[in-house]
């Protein structure tokens, strides 16, 4: 929201929720009726292109989504070296009301005007015709509507609320009051009603038009530098007409400078032409080459999961994953496909997000295989050398800790990490499993007057060291399932062993809420920021009262008392 929002702020459909593309039902309807009265053949290609154009920019539009987060994620040539927030997210996962917008347009202005049906495939004359008119009026039009938005009255009511987003994806760009999107369109509108009016337009000039607008929208948005120097070497007055990522990020960070649309033409003219937007084109692009200082290695978990990597949907990827919403199923060829491209293509680790934590710069990298490719015995040679190499490549490029996701150090797999630290003695990043922290978290969630725990682990430290330290305790600890119960009961003192028991009963799988991470990376995290040397791995495992003080002192608390 703007910070303090004027008329027509809130989209007229914003109440619907997911169910707000049925207000594209006259357009379903209406087809319907006409192909049903007089067949296929009665549906010109102008109507016939409203429903597909607007999937075509979804599509479009999700594509630089993807691309773009997993570039900036691993590129080295950002723009603004911050993260994005989730009210970031929130505000901007309704980036398909302006598609829903334009579909509506589009119907309207086919009822209305009778010269806009039974439009040609194509016209070259009239897609000139438009690129002349977006460069004059269009771009003259909004340069001055933008230098408006940034008056007090206006930018309080209005444009605050794009410019609540100082770090740009590509769909920052559409997100703006209703008000303001119907401005936009207004300027978009005069290059395709004149040349409906001037009976040289065009069905595909209309949606490369629009195309071209999304193109540029999105581009621009990028939080890194992407447009390479040899394209203004080739042709220099292009600096002129196109702008770049690096241009639009300096008016989101300097507010009154970069008004222009696309064509920089205008801040030339008018002086409004940042000093700084060549120096930051030229820094950006030939970036700056970062060393993680700690990395947390995690794993898909089941097909589900992959909705929720930040190259995905947004407004899946944002919410926990036990969130189901009714739309998911649609999605499953998709899933399915993902994991078999990954299972086909994934030869390594890829980079999932990064983030900063005072000092610390850390990123977090993803093994392409799920839960299942994990349970399978002839996959873990390939899962073990999959983990093997991103360890080495960390440590090639210097990075001091690297925690080990849940299932990447599991016992069966390879030793809790051991079978790793065992074959490179001389490893300088350090592997951490997290152990001694998950263990006192624990401990410290189960109240001291606590008589009886059900504890659902496997034989691991974790499982050994809670369980022998509640036994310790007198407290009764019942086990699922029982092989794990077995093998964790040899290790348990004979003295305090009675405490253990065997259940059936099955706990659910709890997912974690935003702001939430789990014990294995905040003890990377810790490792780094306290600057321990040992490893966690195998059979050693961090004092669970030194790991528990150091995560208090640095601000960490437990689920519980978030």
């Amino acid at each position: 929201m703007a910070t303090r929002p004027g008329p027509l702020t809130e989209w007229p459909w914003q109440r619907l929720g997911n169910f707000k593309y049925v207000v594209m039902a006259p357009v379903v309807v209406h087809g319907a009726r006409r192909v049903a009265g007089g067949g296929w053949g009665d549906i010109d290609l102008a109507f016939a292109l409203i429903l597909p154009s607007l999937l075509l920019r979804m599509a479009h539009n999700q594509i630089w989504i993807s691309a773009a987060r997993y570039q900036t994620a691993r590129s080295k040539h950002r723009i603004v070296d911050r993260g994005i927030e989730f009210d970031q997210v929130d505000r901007e996962r309704g980036w398909d009301d302006q598609i829903i917008l334009n579909g509506l347009f589009f119907y309207v202005g086919y009822l209305l005007i009778p010269s806009a049906r039974h439009l040609p495939a194509w016209r070259a004359d009239g897609a000139a015709a438009m690129a002349l008119l977006h460069a004059g009026p269009v771009e003259f039009l909004y340069y001055w509507f933008h230098r408006a938005l940034h008056h007090h009255f206006l930018y309080s009511r209005y444009h605050s609320h794009h410019h609540s987003s100082i770090v740009t994806e590509p769909i920052t760009s559409v997100i703006h009051p209703f008000a303001e999107h119907m401005v936009y369109y207004f300027l978009f509108a005069i290059p395709m009603l004149t040349t409906v009016y001037m009976g040289n337009a065009s069905v595909l000039g209309f949606v490369l038009y629009i195309a071209y607008i999304d193109f540029m929208n999105n581009m621009g948005h990028c939080n890194f530098e992407l447009v390479p120097k040899w394209v203004f070497q080739l042709f220099p007055p292009l600096k002129y007409l196109m702008y770049t990522p690096s241009f639009h990020s300096l008016h989101h960070t300097q507010f009154r400078t970069n008004y222009s649309l696309f064509m920089p033409f205008y801040d030339y003219i008018y002086n409004t032409m940042d000093k700084s937007s060549d120096q930051l084109y030229q820094s950006s692009l030939r970036g700056t080459e970062e060393t993680p200082d700690l990395v947390h290695l995690t794993h898909m978990t089941d097909l589900q999961s992959a909705y929720h990597l930040r190259i995905g949907f947004a407004s899946i990827a944002s919410k926990p994953s036990n969130r189901s919403m009714w739309y998911m199923w649609t999605l499953w060829p998709l899933a399915w496909l993902s994991m078999v491209f990954a299972w086909v293509y994934g030869s390594s680790a890829f980079v999932v997000e990064r983030i900063k934590l005072k000092k610390l710069t850390m990123q977090t990298w993803a093994i392409p295989r799920y839960n299942f490719q994990y349970g399978l015995n002839w996959e873990r040679e390939s899962i073990n050398d999959l983990i093997e190499k991103a360890i080495l490549d960390a440590d090639a490029r210097g990075v001091k800790v690297l925690s080990l996701g849940l299932l990447n150090q599991a016992k069966q797999l390879n030793g809790g990490g051991e079978l790793f630290r065992q074959k490179y003695p001389k490893l300088r990043v350090r592997l951490v499993d997290g152990s001694g922290l998950a263990t006192a978290v624990v401990l410290k969630s189960i109240p001291h007057d606590a008589k009886q725990v059900f504890l659902q682990a496997g034989p691991s430290k974790i499982a050994c060291a809670t369980a022998s330290a509640l036994c310790e305790k007198g407290v009764k600890v019942i086990m699922n399932p029982k092989k794990e119960y077995d093998m964790l009961k040899s290790q348990i003192a004979d003295s305090r062993a009675s405490y253990l028991k065997n259940s059936s009963n099955h706990m659910p799988q709890n997912w974690l809420p935003r702001k939430v991470m789990s014990a294995w990376r905040i003890a990377g995290i810790l490792h780094a920021l306290e600057g321990w040397t040992m490893h966690e791995c195998g059979d050693a495992m961090m004092d669970a009262e030194k790991a528990w003080s150091a995560a208090i002192s640095h601000g960490f608390v437990p689920l519980t008392k978030a």
